[in-house]
This record gives structure tokens, sequence and C-alpha cells, in this order.
């Protein structure tokens, strides 16, 4: 409830809107006590302390009086003292009375609040009170509990509970109703201005007011988990953080998301966050107080202190305060759960926590990072640090949307930033970016355009990088780039820094959370600029796993689980061509792919770490027969680790959102993300099943094709493509020798045009010509890339012993590898009226002699002499990492 206390007026009032926020939370419940009973303590609550306020004056061996004007760290309006006026037993009742103060005093009103420590210090337990909470616009009563002993580090690293606290009651509300709200709320996380709170608001049923009569208010406090009452009805359950590990037992993410904290680790000194039991793993003493205003009570409701609700003293009346133990367990406070159905569910009691979600951990795999492309990435918003302007994204001639930038009077740095407390998109979410597996040829780079130079004509371009937090940093001028240029007004110019010279620099480039640009501190008045292509990057492949792309992987088989029967492979429409059938008879099972040994699999989990942003889990399915149980729902499940973890789903649940068609072929896709989220380890993925639900799919039969998980945007085609729809831009279809014009022409719908070849009586060979002097440098691509086309024969040559052959050629044939077509990876001999894949790797071809840094001809050709007659089409041609 309340701060401790922080004389800084102006910040306080600059920070009132985000104190509302952190205090007494948000989601409102109400009770409907017909559905769910309250559950009454269990006789294992053992009471050991208790103040019944039976005596005639405030027992100082249990209480000690806090005497202070400092506003509690909330701009509060009132002194505490000990005066017997503000605090005092009658009748067996505590109050703790808020007045006006005499004239001439600190504050306008006084009031009392009093604490525990030292005297009640406890580490888990049952806190409860019984109270009558006071009234009026600018109240502001609490029975809250902070730590003893400041174990993490200054507030709320070492936390704070709020058992019972209420604001404004009976003051009317922005909806025109009547204030009624109690807020059970935890304070935690990083030191202020940076703390996190979460919490529940709740409402008595039928309407009853607290302010009119007593009510009891407790926390059930054990290892791990609080839960708050009112009147024995649990209304919220918090808990501390669930990280989720992967199969190598790094912290993936957050199974559920509560409390942390974030201290400095003894060992290191470094600042390092936590998702532990603390800092609720701590002894607390409890406090009891009536504050008047403050930030959060005088801006809500009515606003302000209403006078005349005080002028004659309000009373925040308390009955008892008692602590229980829980006998089964005092070490841990477990085994006396008061609890109800739904009091850890996320749509009923279970509150979610503002705990970070851990980095994940570098996948050692090369990454690049989009900041800025025209398109602003909801995780690194523009940012101006501290001028006031707004960044906006605007239109340039030349490069369409960009980001506008501006530096007015107030000394300012602007950029980039992907720390939390600056991403408002509900989409964003702090991702610091691992530079290091791209350390050796990665950069950032981005282009500027300056529209208005600042007004102080000596003022110097800067970049300046952060990483974790801005724990390590490097500021250095645009003319150090890689392009030494500085810019010039009205042009775009590219910079480009290598990630090792920011490492040399002293940058840890493993976290990377901000990339400024601006006129260096203080001389930037009057700048204007622009930025666009905003990317940490260097040439790089990402992991994809093909479960069945007209053949089945090997290391992934069909899989039957239960039902005794062998999914085949079939031959289905000119589109699909070969696909996997899978059929269901009377023995429930669930079917799919498959890498466990003990099924017949290579034991190759696939890791999706790399991916979890942008992949997906997509398949074609054709429902062939459809179950005969009407009722049957058809479902996707992913198991990982050897079913460590598994997600289950609705096929609906893809992004498509389409129900299986019995006789049609339907895309469905599913997001890596989404199944991280759902709990799923996506490091170690080694089952996919595509099913309908266990028990209703007799009769089934269904087909799968095109099954694969990968990065859609990172797995596009990223070398040369020679043909698809038409030749390549500076490529010809080419003819070398026979006179004849090969054609664009129009195959069937999958294929759409096509390039046809014909070969008269004239010996020739046919294929893809470059222009003069243009070359296809293919070395980025050695490790994974591929030369594959896909060819049709519609006429054979008339020579039966003709062979067909594959031909390429670099740097103006000063090398050259030919090869029959039966030597690619597929294999196949070729037929007639049928489309065909073919498929060279770059490493064959180079270690065969090849210079891929110069390819300039790709040929495909009966054998020379023996082709005439022949006519042939050829598409998807492509020299690349597919």
């Amino acid at each position: 409830m309340n701060k401790p206390a922080i004389h800084l007026t102006q910040v306080a009032a600059l920070l009132s809107t985000a104190m509302l926020s952190g205090c007494g939370g948000s989601a409102k419940t109400s009770t409907d006590l017909t559905k769910v009973d309250p559950a009454q303590p269990v006789s294992s609550w053992q009471m050991v302390w208790n103040d019944e306020f039976e005596t005639s004056n405030i027992d100082t061996k249990k209480w000690s009086h806090e005497i202070n004007c400092d506003g509690g760290g909330n701009n509060e309006a009132q002194c505490y003292t000990d005066n017997d006026e503000n605090s005092f037993i009658a009748d067996g009742i505590l109050n703790i009375v808020a007045k006006p103060a005499e004239d001439g005093s600190a504050k306008p009103y006084t009031s009392a609040r009093l604490n525990s420590r030292y005297k009640a210090d406890f580490k888990y337990g049952r806190f409860e009170i019984s109270a009558k909470l006071p009234s009026g616009q600018g109240s502001w009563p609490a029975f809250w509990m902070m730590p003893t002993d400041e174990v993490y580090g200054g507030w709320p690293r070492s936390g704070e509970i709020d058992i019972v606290e209420a604001v404004n009651l009976k003051a009317a509300t922005a909806e025109g109703g009547t204030e009624s709200n109690v807020h059970g709320t935890l304070h935690y996380g990083r030191e202020w201005p940076n703390n996190a709170s979460s919490g529940k608001s709740y409402q008595l049923p039928d309407s009853i007011n607290p302010a009119d009569d007593f009510h009891t208010y407790a926390i059930e406090w054990q290892e791990g988990e609080i839960r708050w009452y009112v009147d024995n009805y649990l209304y919220a359950t918090q808990r501390k953080s669930t990280v989720r590990y992967n199969s190598k037992d790094e912290a993936v993410g957050l199974a559920h998301k509560g409390w942390f904290t974030e201290y400095f680790d003894q060992t290191s000194g470094e600042l390092k966050t936590y998702w532990t039991d603390a800092p609720y793993d701590q002894k607390f003493y409890m406090i009891l107080n009536f504050a008047v205003g403050g930030n959060w009570p005088e801006n809500v409701n009515e606003l302000g202190i209403d006078a005349s609700a005080f002028e004659n003293g309000q009373t925040f009346a308390i009955d008892y305060v008692r602590v229980y133990e829980c006998s089964i367990d005092v070490n841990t406070g477990k085994g006396c759960e008061t609890v109800r159905a739904g009091y850890d569910k996320l749509d009923d009691a279970l509150v979610e926590g503002a705990a970070p979600v851990p980095a994940p951990p570098s996948t050692g795999i090369a990454q690049n990072l989009t900041i800025f492309d025209g398109a602003v990435n909801p995780n690194w918003p523009a940012w101006d640090c501290c001028g006031g302007s707004t960044p906006s994204v605007v239109n340039d001639a030349e490069k369409g949307d960009v980001m506008r930038f501006t530096v007015g009077e107030q000394p300012t740095v602007n950029g980039f930033i992907s720390r939390g407390e600056f991403i408002t998109d509900p989409e964003g979410k702090a991702s610091p970016f691992d530079a290091s597996p791209i350390i050796d040829n990665g950069s950032i780079s981005f282009a500027v355009k300056v529209v208005s130079a600042p007004s102080n004509p000596d003022s110097t371009w800067l970049m300046k990088v952060e990483s974790i937090g801005g724990a390590t940093a490097i500021e250095i001028p645009l003319s150090t780039s890689t392009e030494a240029s500085t810019p010039i007004t009205g042009q775009w110019q590219t910079y480009t820094f290598p990630l090792q010279a920011l490492a040399d620099l002293g940058l840890d480039i493993s976290s990377i959370d901000v990339i400024m640009i601006f006129p260096a501190w203080g001389t930037g008045s009057g700048a204007e600029y622009l930025v666009d292509d905003v990317q940490i990057s260097q040439p790089v492949s990402s992991p994809k796993l093909v479960l069945f792309e007209n053949e089945v992987n090997p290391d992934w088989p069909l899989w039957d689980c239960c039902g005794g029967s062998t999914p085949t492979e079939e031959m289905d429409d000119a589109e699909h061509g070969l696909v996997a059938e899978f059929v269901i008879g009377a023995q429930p099972t669930v079917m799919g792919f498959i890498t466990r040994s003990a099924n017949g699999g290579a034991d190759k989990p696939f890791d999706a770490s790399a991916i979890i942003d942008n992949g997906v889990l997509q398949f074609d399915l054709k429902v062939v027969n459809a179950p005969s149980n009407p009722d049957s729902t058809w479902l996707i499940k992913l198991e990982s680790d050897n079913g460590a973890t598994a997600v289950e789903w609705p096929i609906t649940n893809s992004v498509e959102g389409v129900i299986p068609v019995s006789g049609q072929w339907q895309t469905h896709s599913f997001k890596v993300s989404e199944l991280a989220a759902a709990g799923l380890d996506i490091s170690a993925i080694d089952v996919i099943m595509i099913f309908p639900a266990w028990g209703t799919g007799e009769g089934a039969v269904y087909r799968v094709d095109n099954a694969k998980i990968l990065d859609p945007d990172a797995n596009a085609t990223s070398g040369l493509t020679l043909f698809k729809d038409t030749v390549a831009n500076q490529w010809s279809i080419w003819d070398c020798c026979g006179g004849s014009t090969p054609t664009e022409e129009q195959d069937d719908d999958a294929h759409g045009m096509v390039a046809e070849y014909k070969i008269g009586a004239q010996p020739t060979v046919m294929g893809f010509f470059a222009q003069d002097g243009i070359y296809h440098d293919a070395s980025a691509d050695l490790a994974t890339g591929v030369v594959r086309f896909e060819m049709k024969v519609v006429d054979a040559p008339s020579n039966p012993d003709a062979v067909w052959t594959f031909k390429i050629e670099s740097g103006d044939a000063s090398t050259a590898v030919e090869l029959p077509l039966a030597a690619s990876s597929e294999g196949e001999a070729v037929k007639n009226g049928v489309w065909q894949t073919y498929t060279f790797t770059l490493q064959s071809l180079y270690d065969a002699g090849l210079d891929i840094s110069a390819i300039d001809v790709v040929m495909v050709f009966p054998s020379w002499g023996a082709g005439e007659g022949a006519v042939y089409r050829i598409d998807n041609a492509i020299i690349a990492t597919p």
C-alpha cells in the first residue's frame, strides 16, 4: 500500500498514472455464493499471534507507531502521529482516525500508522483482520505487510503484500455507481520506478459496501503461493512464476507468469532476474494505516480529497488481527489450503503476474533481425529518449514508408529500443538480440536521410548501441562506418558497422537492446531526419524440418501408434503427386510422423527454437473418407523430448481455422510461438500427429502432403530463380546450336507458364544462359544450396539410347560439370508426360570442380546428337538454399 518515503515531489506527480496501476490491481470479481460455498479454514490452522484490542491502550509490545509527515512516498496529505485522537482502543475496537490538522501544520490531515516490525514478524501463515473500512473521497485504509529485513534490496525488490486496501469508498464511480472495491496486491520486481505489481479487486455480494459494517479480510501465504479472502471467500490467487525449460535445461519461457524479483548475485555481483519463491520467502511484518489522499485516491472517482468527509474525523475500525500457522508444515505453510474450484484458473481467481519472460538462450544458429524496413517491429519501437517528440512513420518518395525523427530545444537521443517499459504495442515484447552467432560476418546497418540539419554547424552525427539494459554501450560517429561517409542533407545514405568491430570496442553483442542514431547530445536542435532498413544481419539459413514432400523423410517415418495399420505412400493428383496415406480401422489410434528409434525413426528431434518468432508447422490434408462417427473432431498433437511435454489442439486452431472437408486438399498452419506458449518444449520435437479424436476415427482415410516446420520468410528461396512463370532477369531460355527459339508456354494449373524446348535434326544443347558479363555467385549457399528444377518430357527423342543430361558452366566455361539426370538426388529415370524433380547439391558440383562463384549457364538436354524429336518443359528452376 504505502511505499518508503521518496522525496521526489515532481517525479511523483509525473508518475501518478503509473502509481494508479501499481496499487490495487485491476480486474473486478463479484461473488455468487449460490454457486460456490466458501470453504472455512481447516482445523490445522493454529493461532500463533493475535490482538483482540480488549486492553485499554494500544499494546506497545505488539505495535509501534510511525511518526512522520513523509506522505508515504505517494504524496499523501497526512502526518502520522501517536496521539490518542488518531489511534485509540474503545469497546474492544482499534480506531485509526484521520482528521483535519491544526492550522499551520505540515500537512492538512493527521492519522496513524502502526507496524509490528521486530515484534511480530512471520514467514508464511494466515493473516486475518476484521475491520470496518472508512469512506469518503480521499480515504485510503490498508492492512499490509513489508519485509523485516530487505534481503533482496530496497522497495520493491524485497516485496510487499497488500492484504486489503480500499480508496474512496462510497464515492461516485466514473460509471455512475458507488465505489465499493477492495483490493489485494503484490509489489515486487525491479527497483523503483521500474517496479512491478499484480493483483485483483473484489466487490462484496448484494451491493454491500465495506464501509457499512465489519468484514474479515485475509491472506493465506505459503511457499510459492498467496491467496486473498473476503469473509472466507477466496477471490484471488497469486503464485511464483514457473519457468519452462527445454531439453537442454535452458530457460525458454514461463508456464505460469507470476511474481519475480531482481537482485545482485552475491558471488558475481551481477544484477540478475530470479523466478523463484523470492521475495516472498522471508519474514514480513504487519502494518495498519489510514492515509488521506495521495496519487491513487486523488486521481480516481470524484478526484482530489472531499474535506467534508473528514471534518468530523473518518475512522478505520479494527475488531481484531490474527495470525495462524499451518501445523501440518510450518516450514512451507503448505497443507492447510482453504480453496475452492477455480482458485487456480486464470479465468477465475488466478492472477497473472508481471514477470518478464526469460530471454531465450542463444541457439548458436545465425539469425537476422529487422528492426525497421517500412513497417514497425512491435518488439523494437521507435523512441525519443528525452526530447518529448513522437517518432512517426511518413512516406518518402524514394523509399516509401520510413521513420521520422526530430530534435527540438530539449537535448535528446533518438532510435529504436527493446525494453519492456518502452513497448506499448500489445503484440510486442522485450526482445534483446543475441548477435553472437553472426559476429564473424554480421553487421548493424541502416539508411539515413537528413531533411533538416541541426542549427549547430559543428554537430556530429553518431550511432550508439547498448546491451543488457545499458550494462555495456558504445558511441561512435557515423563517419566510422564501413562507408566512411557523413550525412548530406537531402540524400539517402547507408551506414554499416561490423559486429566484430563493435565487440572489440567493448559492446556485449549477446543482448543488444537499443540502437540510436542522432546528432551529438545538446547540438541537435532543429534536426529532422528519416531512417529506414535498420537491421542486424548477415546471410543466413534457417532450420527446417520436412516431414513429407513428394516422399517421406526417412528419419521421420509414417506411424500408426496403436491401430496395427501400415501408413503408405500413394499417388494423388498432378499437383501433389506422391502423398502419405493413413487408414483407421476399429482399433482406436493416433497417426502421424515420429523420429523415435523405438518406432523406426532416427532419433533426430527437431529444434525449432531459432524460428520461434515466425516459424510454423504446416501441412496439406485431404480427407478421402470421413470417420463413421459424425461427431469426430480432427486434432493435431505434438510431443517433445520423449513425451516430456505435449500439446494437443483441434485442427481448427490453425491460422486458417478451417474444418477438414472430405475430398478437398486444405492447408493448415500452426505458429511455433503459440505451441511453445501452450507448453511444448520446441527444442526437441519428436512426434507430430494428425488424426480424428481417439476412439472416434474408425473408417477414416486421409492423406497428408507438404508437411514441414519452417520459417516461411527465412526459408524462401534465397538465391537465383532461373524460371518460375518467366525467365530470370538478365537470363534467357536458350538453344545453343540448333537454331530454334525456346518459348514460354501454359502448362497445368500447378505449373502455369513454363519454358518449352524443341530439338530438331541439328545437334544442340539447351537450357538457361546469362547475358555477357552476368554471373551468379552461389558461394553463400554452398553448405545447403542446390540446383533444382522440374522437367516434363512431352515427346521423347526418336533415339531410344539418348541419355538425359544436366550440364552447368561458370566463368565463361572456364569450369563445367556434366552429369546424367539419373545422378540427381532423386535418382529417377525420365518418364514421359510426368513432371519430375531433379536436385544437384552445390557441394557435389563444387567437389566435381565447378567454380560456383560465377555460374552463367545451366543446361538440360538429351545427349549431344541423340535428341532429335524431343519436346520438353522446365519449371521452378533455382540455384539457391531452398
